[in-house]
């Protein structure tokens, strides 16, 4: 990598501040206008070459829009025109940013799609959207679904390589091109995990999208020396949203297209990156077994969003690293450089966001220094205009009682594609529910506890099985690598938690279910009344994000407790 420096001068960083147009629907161009380093390097990809060795290959900002401006040439070819939706199957990686890029400068609404997402659940999405054309990497088993119903049928279903392949004429690009978002307009839309049914499709608008991300222009660490490794899906609105940042500060960042710690951290070793963005997934493979020392060397921050962390894993990353002179809390630039000395160890920003959110609404951090608090996401980020928690009413519920979370910010998205009842279900009291249920604290700090849709009703009350699951890996993590408690019926009636575990390698699980209710007990937590072992990665399921698909070890184990004689 060159020693020239990609990162924007501050002034540029300030500009975009206050920029009234700008927005997710342009900001590669905003970007290359103002960023007088726009021919440098800064979007790394990865190989592996004969030797096993990684090689790093950097795209500047001019390289992008020269990438943009050819696949948007091949869209337009196909007929795409501003406000049709078009599925977008890649691999992850850099390669679905390219297709976001060259649809929204048409105007037209990439639906990015997860590959890892089933077919069947897949082609259900695509003709929900309306889908007028797909472009994947491999459209045999889309083609063959689309055979049974060809009245559904897109417009066209073309490979990703046919639109590597294409030679370009960028005279044959539209009058007005790139296209000129409205505040409002849609820019994107990016489906849910799909762990509590049929992925939703949530709508990124043009303005909606950047809202609330406007201090990271002066607060997200970009000094001459950083750089980001995104192990975010960037089919999904973390990867977007960490992506839109980077280009904008002109911050060198690889862009991965696997999560799997086998990757990754031989990328770490090559890059050095000084931050690590990415879902709980690959922070569990990374706080796993042996930590990944030189890889790390050089980070201070990790970031994580979507689902939060667990302090079982937290703890064992913020043992890596180092923090520099003058990195300052929680995720800032830093200031006063001098006077600070450097420190041993990194911090850990836990964000709890979502899509519909637009980012994470929420943090926590953690550092070597940090008490545990389990549980903990923080307090509501400077762009909510309020946090709260409501009960089923929408009346605001004391502190300390458990209810809806609920938030009011820029940032929310306006709405589900073509689902305005789905919508109105989210909205209550002026608030957009997240799907979660947690309390808050005398100081104003926010406690997860569950998604809504995961609590187990016992015949004693509710029980939240993510305080539970938090014990399990802290308290039990000689033996327990991950975890997932879920309810299940009990033959007495209600339901009872039953935990489905990942050992650590060479960890046995004889007398574990007693050591884990002897943990629950002792932090005042309802008992297991069953422990089961995911000993092959099908039986511990995840979405195509990486998310534990609770709903599939409810159902696989619902006649568990029965069976036992309970």
């Amino acid at each position: 990598m060159s020693d020239q420096t990609s990162i924007a001068p501050l002034s540029v960083r300030e500009g975009f501040m206050t920029d009234p147009t700008l927005g997710a629907g342009n900001f590669l161009d905003r970007a290359a206008e103002a960023n007088p380093n726009r021919a440098v390097p800064y979007a790394f990809t990865h190989r592996t070459d004969h030797r096993g060795q990684v090689v790093l290959h950097g795209h500047s900002l001019l390289d992008l829009i020269a990438l943009r401006d050819r696949y948007a040439t091949w869209y337009h070819a196909m007929g795409v025109r501003p406000g049709e939706p078009v599925g977008v199957v890649v691999a992850e990686g850099l390669e679905p940013l390219l297709h976001f890029f060259a649809l929204t400068a048409l105007g037209a609404v990439p639906a990015l799609i997860n590959d890892a997402m089933r077919h069947d659940v897949m082609v259900r999405y695509l003709n929900h959207v309306g889908a007028v054309g797909v472009v994947a990497d491999d459209t045999t088993r889309l083609a063959s679904a689309y055979r049974q119903d060809p009245q559904r049928r897109p417009r066209f279903l073309a490979l990703t390589a046919e639109v590597q392949a294409f030679d370009a004429d960028p005279s044959a690009l539209p009058e007005g091109y790139p296209y000129r978002h409205g505040p409002d307009d849609v820019v994107a839309l990016i489906h849910s995990s799909g762990t509590t049914g049929t992925p939703k499709s949530t709508t990124l608008a043009h303005r909606q999208f950047w809202e609330g991300k406007q201090p990271r222009m002066l607060r997200f660490p970009a000094e001459p020396y950083d750089r980001l490794m995104s192990l975010m899906p960037h089919t999904h609105a973390g990867g977007l949203s960490y992506f839109l940042t980077a280009t904008l500060l002109g911050l060198p960042t690889v862009v991965m297209a696997d999560w799997r710690r086998v990757t990754v951290e031989p990328v770490m070793e090559a890059f050095q990156p000084t931050m690590v963005a990415s879902f709980p997934r690959t922070f569990v493979e990374l706080a796993t077994g042996e930590l990944p020392v030189r890889g790390a060397a050089k980070v201070h921050s990790w970031f994580n969003t979507g689902d939060s962390a667990h302090y079982g894993h937290i703890r064992r990353l913020v043992q890596l690293g180092e923090r520099p002179a003058g990195l300052i809390k929680p995720w800032l630039l830093p200031q006063e450089q001098e006077a600070e000395a450097a420190l041993p160890g990194s911090q850990f920003v836990d964000g709890l966001g979502s899509s519909e959110m637009g980012m994470a609404l929420f943090g926590q951090v953690t550092s070597p220094e940090t008490e545990r608090n389990d549980r903990c996401v923080g307090r509501p980020s400077e762009v909510v205009e309020k946090a709260t928690v409501l009960d089923e009413d929408g009346v605001e519920v004391p502190d300390g009682t458990v209810g809806m979370l609920a938030v009011i910010a820029p940032s929310i998205t306006h709405g589900y594609w073509n689902n305005e009842r789905l919508t109105a279900s989210f909205r209550l009291s002026g608030y957009w529910l997240t799907g979660d249920l947690a309390h808050r604290d005398a100081e104003g700090r926010f406690y997860h506890l569950d998604r809504t849709v995961d609590v187990i009703d016992t015949l004693d009350g509710p029980v939240y099985s993510l305080p539970l699951e938090e014990v399990l890996l802290a308290d039990c993590g000689d033996a327990v690598q991950d975890c997932s408690v879920v309810g299940v019926p009990h033959p007495d009636g209600g339901q009872r938690p039953v935990a489905v575990v990942r050992l650590q390698e060479g960890a046995d699980a004889e007398g574990l279910l007693e050591a884990a209710n002897a943990e629950l007990a002792k932090a005042g937590l309802a008992q297991l009344a069953a422990l089961t072992v995911a000993r092959e990665p099908g039986e511990f399921p995840l979405g195509p994000t990486g998310k534990v698909l609770k709903r599939e070890l409810r159902t696989r184990h619902a006649g568990l407790l029965g069976a036992a004689g309970s």
